[in-house]
């Protein structure tokens, strides 16, 4: 399969189409990230190849957040990688779209992908299954997606990133509670319901705990790998206790 017939013109633009919105409100805190890096030291060259290499917004503000002339690097790494895990399961639910793809077809379209145009594609996913059908979206609108919302976020961070120099420090004007605000949102996003609560409990009460006892960031860490195994505890018991259920159940019925 060629290259063109995964990523069309037409469908590309369409991708970038829906996405526009969402576009506009990613150059806000776009901006806001600018802002913090050259608040941070970091130079104009830098904060664009991190853009390009990484784009990922969550992440970018995690290590902005983190750096400083003593920090470490191998922490910093490591946080990234636990913040972007999410998008294992990202990958995997876009199997729908990348259906009968090559490799370099979907290591194109998903190296654009954010949680904001996953989100756009998904719903088009959603709905092409639906009672009233529809085209089900392909790579090229996912890449779309991701152009439009990349297009914004790097005029955005460069634009912030000038104006920050001219600007007093961040914690003066409350931007340095932009990282909380984006992983608090990104949180709300991601809250199902109260068979949440228990692990989001455990991850914070961990970060609390390990942030007053360690030095510098370990704490995302390792509060991370508490709420992963709270999550895995809580899903095996919860399996065994349904199982148990069932076999009662099944018992009674015979």
């Amino acid at each position: 399969m060629r290259l063109r017939d995964s990523y069309a013109p037409g469908a590309l633009w369409r991708g970038a189409r829906d996405n526009l919105g969402i576009g506009v409100a990613v150059s806000g805190y776009g901006a806001v990230f600018g802002v913090l890096t050259a608040g941070k030291g970091i130079a104009l060259a830098d904060m664009v190849a991190m853009n390009l290499f990484i784009f990922a917004g969550a992440a970018q503000f995690l290590i902005v957040e983190m750096w400083t002339p003593t920090a470490v690097v191998a922490e910093i790494i490591l946080a990234a990688l636990i913040i972007n895990l999410r998008y294992l399961l990202v990958g995997a639910s876009l199997r729908p779209v990348f259906t009968g793809r090559p490799l370099h077809h979907k290591a194109l379209g998903m190296h654009l992908v954010a949680d904001e145009n996953w989100a756009v594609t998904m719903n088009g996913v959603a709905r092409a299954g639906g009672v009233n059908g529809g085209a089900m979206p392909g790579p090229a609108h996912l890449l779309g997606g991701g152009l439009c919302l990349a297009a914004f976020w790097h005029a955005a961070s460069a634009a912030g990133h000038v104006a920050g120099n001219f600007l007093p420090a961040p914690h003066v004007l409350g931007l340095d509670f932009a990282f909380t605000a984006v992983f608090l949102a990104l949180a709300l996003g991601l809250w199902k319901g109260r068979g949440d609560l228990l692990p989001w409990i455990v991850t914070g009460a961990t970060a609390w705990i390990a942030a007053e006892m360690l030095p510098g960031k370990w704490y995302v860490l390792i509060a991370a790998a508490a709420g992963f195994a709270a999550t895995v505890i809580q899903h095996a018991l919860s399996g065994g206790a349904e199982n148990g259920a069932n076999g009662e159940e099944a018992l009674s019925d015979a």
